[in-house]
């Protein structure tokens, strides 16, 4: 089968930073799906991985962790699926992964891909929409009102691609105020249009941006990006006994400033279920179905803004390098071999 994998970590700029290559099919055993992979989308944790991990000497590691397929085989312990099934999930980072014609994956991690999106909408969403619905209403518990704080919740970089669904999830399940960050005209435009409420430029200082906003102090803080940048103007905006979010991987974290407020800090790695096999794994397929279903019913919407054909890779090496420039706008997809 084609597939695009690396033998050796480092820059994407050098030649041999992602190769196409010929690798064996796998074959589904136990509770695996053997998927045919119709569509992948990028997410920043290709870019850190291909970075910074070497397989073991003389291997090739293979990337990727959103796909959309059929189902082509399943193992003799699969319940839930069977072939020609369409699907969609983000895998495994424990396992290759899927910018590969054909991958194996756990079924208690895939859901059913939405009936109205193409294979390359739907590719865009499923690692981010883990995320972000694990850290709303798993970390964060936003449906729980922190008391005397405005209901209302700042999520950083609102325009990449966590922040990009994050956004329709807390329109789209809460009642809450959601304000987004974005430098840009076109990154504002995209939060706004995507159904934030205000936008605020974090480039700024952020506690006078939500201050000027005037609708009191937000119980909640969700960053995606940048965290060490603006961890000083979190403390001082997050309302006393608020709830703060990060998914990104600041070198070191000085939390002492949200002592005085006590406010608690919550980090989300939607790998943290597969890594750990833990009992509750079969929870990511659920949510991968509840969002396929709001997303049929218009509640939410694609944030693919980039379809790069086939999956190969050129464009795949092209992806990364938008990814790591830090402008890219909602999610870079690839699409057939």
């Amino acid at each position: 089968m084609k597939a695009i994998a690396y033998r050796q970590a480092g820059p994407i700029d050098r030649p041999d930073s992602l190769i196409d290559v010929d690798l064996p099919t796998p074959v589904a055993a136990g509770r695996n799906l053997l998927v045919e992979v119709a569509a992948i989308s990028v997410n920043p944790v290709d870019t850190k991985v291909r970075a910074s991990s070497n397989p073991p000497s003389g291997d090739l590691k293979v990337l990727g962790w959103d796909a959309v397929g059929r189902v082509v085989s399943t193992g003799a312990d699969v319940t839930g699926f069977q072939p020609s099934d369409e699907v969609w999930y983000a895998g495994s980072i424990a396992r290759a992964g899927a910018n590969s014609q054909f991958h194996l994956v756990d079924e208690r991690l895939v859901g059913r891909k939405p009936v109205t999106l193409t294979n390359a909408e739907a590719a865009a969403l499923p690692l981010t929409a883990i995320t972000a619905w694990e850290m709303l209403f798993d970390r964060l518990d936003v449906r729980r009102n922190v008391p005397g704080a405005a209901n209302a919740i700042l999520i950083i970089g609102g325009a990449g691609g966590v922040g990009s669904i994050a956004i329709q999830l807390a329109r789209a399940l809460t009642d809450l105020t959601v304000i987004a960050t974005a430098s840009r005209p076109e990154t504002a435009a995209w939060a706004r249009e995507l159904g934030a409420h205000h936008v605020v430029n974090h480039a700024r200082p952020l506690a006078e941006e939500v201050a000027a906003l005037k609708i009191g102090v937000p119980a909640f803080v969700f960053s995606t990006t940048q965290t060490h940048q603006h961890l000083g103007e979190i403390a001082k905006l997050i309302a006393p006994q608020g709830r703060f979010g990060l998914i990104d991987d600041p070198e070191s974290l000085d939390i002492t400033g949200f002592k005085r407020k006590a406010v608690s800090v919550h980090w989300e790695l939607m790998f943290t279920r597969s890594l750990f096999e833990t009992p509750d794994m079969e929870e990511q397929g659920k949510l991968l179905n509840e969002v396929a279903h709001l997303l049929d019913a218009g509640k939410l919407r694609t944030t693919v803004t980039e379809v790069l054909r086939p999956i190969n890779a050129d464009n795949l090496r092209r992806a990364h390098s938008i990814i790591e420039s830090g402008k890219a706008r909602g999610k870079i997809v690839l699409e057939g071999f």
